[in-house]
């Protein structure tokens, strides 16, 4: 367990936590926070279309690829730690013993939150899985009857980013965090998404959108904060705090 404070990204697929956190990575990194990546996939069947359409590509041409990405990713963004389960996906097998070497993770990492993909989303059912996966977990790990010896888990905050459609995933934040301070660091991560490059510019835009609603929920109009990016979350549980 790190002597610093501590995070934890479940991410279902390898780009996922650049588009979705990215911003909150590197804003708690430079901080002093030691964060952790879990990337569950890599997205290899179905988030790497542009490779697939390459002439002879592999399954494994793909995997190599999608995780030279997320490592060029976790370096622009200052993250240390990132780590790959290669489960899969299209479905993700989140079966017993992806959530045994999950429950390890948690407990070494002990993380003061953790953030993970949205509670419903039908376009992508690897996602809303991942969140019950990493609802599981996070119960597991603080269970004292689970691998007797090891240190149990607290009760860390879980987090939900942003999903992609988020009107159709009844996904409703209620915080809001500026990133401004390390958007170029964000912005350079996503550019290391050579594979969704569509992509890019949507998370922007959504970076911006956000921006607004921080600004309109941080004082109003006569004394607000500025904020030009920013990354919204769901919590799943009360939050307890001793000033407003």
């Amino acid at each position: 367990m790190s002597a610093n404070k501590t995070a934890l990204v479940i991410s279902a697929h390898s780009a996922d936590f650049v588009w979705r956190c990215g911003g909150a990575i590197a804003l708690h990194a430079q901080r002093g926070y030691d964060v952790t990546v879990v990337c569950l996939s890599f997205g290899e069947r179905g988030e790497s279309a542009k490779l697939w359409k390459q002439e002879g590509m592999t399954l494994d041409k793909v995997k190599t690829a999608r995780r030279v990405e997320a490592e060029n990713a976790a370096q622009a963004l200052g993250l240390a730690d990132i780590r790959f389960f290669d489960i899969g996906d299209y479905p993700l097998d989140l079966g017993p013993e992806a959530r045994d070497r999950m429950v390890d993770v948690i407990r070494e990492v002990q993380p003061s939150f953790m953030l993970t993909h949205s509670e419903w989303d039908p376009y992508n059912t690897d996602h809303m899985n991942t969140m019950r996966f990493a609802l599981d977990c996070r119960m597991i790990a603080q269970a004292w009857g689970h691998n007797p010896g090891q240190k149990v888990l607290g009760s860390p905050q879980l987090y939900l980013f942003e999903p992609h459609q988020t009107e159709q995933m009844g996904w409703k934040p209620d915080t809001f965090l500026d990133i401004t301070p390390v958007w170029d660091k964000k912005r350079a991560a996503i550019e290391c998404m050579q594979g969704q490059e569509h992509l890019w510019e949507y998370y922007t835009r959504v970076a911006q959108n956000r921006a607004n609603h921080f600004k309109r929920n941080s004082g109003g109009q006569s004394g607000g904060r500025d904020c030009k990016y920013a990354e919204g979350f769901q919590s799943i549980f009360p939050r307890t705090v001793d000033e407003l």
